[in-house]
């Protein structure tokens, strides 16, 4: 397995806890969490199949996952310390969302040579009180750098909408509560649906001194493979959803206050079906699919304006953490070793602000 010759920052993970903190599973897993089987059968007949369609397997979801667990996936691989970006906390209205930075202030992560460097929290711009949430999660956490609020909305109705309406981005009641955010400096992680990268475009144009990454590409979904209803079945459709993708994150990478993740593109949603054949993607197979979205995201962005991140668990089901970094790290390599270090290390410490040498 190659090493880097210096320890890798990871700016978007998730920690989640169904079992001791507020979870949309809590009750299931509490009461069948000897029985991942059944309880897999069981959400499937409750949850959206959009739903499950995005997650792909569902134990994953089920399970903790803490500083112990990426550890684990990380199997040797030096990684030095990670972003917690939000993950969708129960408790997600109002003040609920603070009670998610303080829980993770409170998990060891040095237990496994892991630093928690910074926490991307959530809070919604459109919120009466949206400063005085902001200015809670400051007062919880020294590490608190910034909000994600997810506007993902696919206009098929057959892939998940993370968002409630559409054009959330757009919002007049957002686009107020965003203006506080952006006077008291604070990033923004911005994640919409390739489809929506306009108006992360138009979102950035409004607020240009505000740091905005916008997560895992915009999500192209339906470029690997069918999704939802009607996306992605053809190939023809296939490479419609590549060329729009390709003109939004050029249009989106003019604008200088703009950074990007190379993150989550291993989920479902993409038209990944690896895991249904009970297996993860081989870092040939990963270098091969992923290859023309990093070199034409480097070509737009530069590597000055790129983080690698792993996003896991959520990519789990198709990429094992180990595989997905030794495919990255393939297809930044031939971009040299300053690229490297820029990508898998400084470009994370400068745009989230971090307290790192």
């Amino acid at each position: 397995m190659k090493q880097l010759d210096f320890s890798i920052i990871d700016p978007h993970i998730h920690q989640w806890d169904p079992y001791h903190t507020p979870h949309s599973a809590a009750v299931l897993v509490k009461a069948l969490g000897k029985y991942p089987a059944l309880m897999d059968k069981i959400l499937r007949l409750v949850k959206p199949k959009a739903l499950l369609d995005t997650l792909g397997h569902t134990q994953h979801v089920l399970s903790p996952y803490l500083p112990m667990h990426y550890h684990q996936d990380l199997d040797g691989i030096q990684v030095e310390s990670v972003v917690h970006v939000e993950a969708n906390w129960h408790h997600h209205k109002g003040f609920g969302v603070v009670e998610e930075t303080r829980w993770l202030s409170q998990l060891d992560f040095s237990k496994y040579d892991l630093k928690l460097a910074a926490i991307v929290a959530t809070a919604d711009p459109s919120h009466r009180k949206f400063v005085d949430i902001l200015k809670a999660h400051r007062d919880a956490s020294p590490l608190f750098r910034g909000i994600r609020k997810m506007s993902s909305w696919h206009e098929d109705d057959g892939i998940y909408r993370w968002s409630k309406t559409p054009h959330l981005y757009q919002s007049k009641k957002f686009l107020k509560g965003f203006e506080q955010l952006a006077q008291m400096n604070l990033s923004f992680d911005a994640w919409g649906y390739s489809t929506q990268l306009n108006e992360i475009t138009a979102l950035a144009k409004q607020f240009p001194e505000t740091r905005i990454v916008v997560d895992h590409l915009a999500t192209p979904v339906g470029l690997f493979g069918a999704v939802g209803k009607k996306t992605g079945k053809t190939t023809a459709q296939r490479d419609a959803i590549f060329q729009q993708w390709q003109n939004g994150l050029s249009a989106l990478a003019e604008q200088p206050n703009v950074h990007a993740k190379i993150s989550g593109l291993m989920m479902p949603v993409l038209g990944h079906t690896f895991y249904k054949e009970n297996r993860t993607a081989t870092v040939a197979e990963m270098v091969q699919l992923l290859t023309p979205l990093i070199q034409h995201a480097i070509h737009v962005f530069g590597t000055g304006r790129i983080m690698f991140a792993s996003n896991y668990p959520m990519d789990k089901p198709n990429a094992r953490l180990t595989d997905l970094i030794q495919a990255y790290m393939q297809m930044i390599e031939p971009y040299g070793s300053e690229a490297l270090q820029a990508i898998f290390r400084q470009n994370a410490i400068h745009f989230y602000q971090l307290d790192i040498n």
